[in-house]
């Protein structure tokens, strides 16, 4: 750890649907080492784990109802314990509406984690309210997502630490399958469809445009390739050109059929090529897959 700076550790809460998994990722890019659904009783542990000279100065932690109930109602003492190792906690929870997060699950149909037990989805999100009450009544701070899209999601978290100039433009990268219709934030929109498609490789069907497999398949495509560079020039050419004092966030979606493959890559490969291109806030969420 840096001589003379105080580490952070940030508690990353909430309910499920709400944005914590955003907020992590968020806080990633911003250099913290984040750890996701940690068991609540090895907080203190992970934290002596990574301590020492070259640790990191900046730490986030995701708890959720995913961990045994009865072990959230002990945060207070592993937090406490945390303080003691020299490091500042801070508990942030983040919240949404129940109508909101009814919505999101339709949208996403996902599972809820407590759907193992047999709840329909309103009880479930009802227990999990109760369950995470007492870590909302400690928290430092509640964040609302009910009113908040990606980008204004990262920046919400940007600013609550303050870690970010406010005259940056946000660049998000979103994947997405056209059956389920276009997100409707998109300010711009490439169709992948016309590309080769992995579904067809029995073999890579059940993998995703993450997998190394997949991408060489697709670098392998002479189309891809030149798809993907006229994509770059097109980016490289107008983002500069919409970073203005009034607008904030751009996103640039890409769709396939399935949004599991060729959207997928897509997103990733160019928002790799923004990063190289120096543009500092740039986030990926791929709509099927997250």
């Amino acid at each position: 750890m840096t001589p003379g700076v105080t580490p952070q550790l940030i508690v990353v809460s909430g309910m499920s649907g709400s944005g914590k998994s955003v907020a992590l990722k968020t806080l990633e890019d911003l250099g913290f080492y984040c750890v996701d659904n940690l068991p609540a009783e090895l907080l203190p542990a992970f934290v002596h784990s990574v301590a020492g000279d070259d640790a990191p100065d900046k730490l986030a932690v995701g708890l959720d109802v995913r961990n045994r109930h009865s072990d959230l109602a002990n945060i207070p003492e592993w937090l406490s314990a945390v303080g003691a190792m020299g490091l500042d906690p801070r508990l942030v929870f983040f919240d949404t509406r129940d109508t909101v997060l009814l919505r999101r699950y339709a949208d996403t149909r996902r599972r809820h984690p407590l759907s193992h037990l047999g709840l329909v989805l309103a009880d479930a999100i009802s227990l999990e309210r109760q369950v995470l009450k007492p870590l909302r009544q400690i928290a430092d701070s509640v964040i609302d997502t009910s009113a908040l899209n990606v980008h204004q999601l990262r920046r919400q978290v940007i600013t609550e630490f303050g870690l970010g100039n406010d005259d940056t433009l946000s660049l998000l990268f979103e994947s997405f399958a056209y059956r389920r219709g276009v997100p409707p934030d998109a300010d711009f929109v490439f169709d992948a469809r016309v590309l080769p498609n992995p579904h067809w490789d029995a073999e890579l069907r059940p993998l995703s445009g993450r997998d190394r497999v997949v991408r060489e398949f697709l670098e392998a495509q002479a189309e891809v390739v030149e798809y993907t560079g006229q994509v770059a020039q097109f980016l490289d050419t107008w983002l500069p050109r919409l970073r203005t004092d009034t607008r904030s966030y751009v996103t640039i979606a890409f769709g396939c059929t399935g949004g599991r493959h060729r959207s997928v890559y897509l997103a990733e490969r160019l928002a790799a090529h923004c990063r190289e291109r120096g543009w500092g806030e740039v986030a990926v969420h791929h709509r099927e897959l997250d």
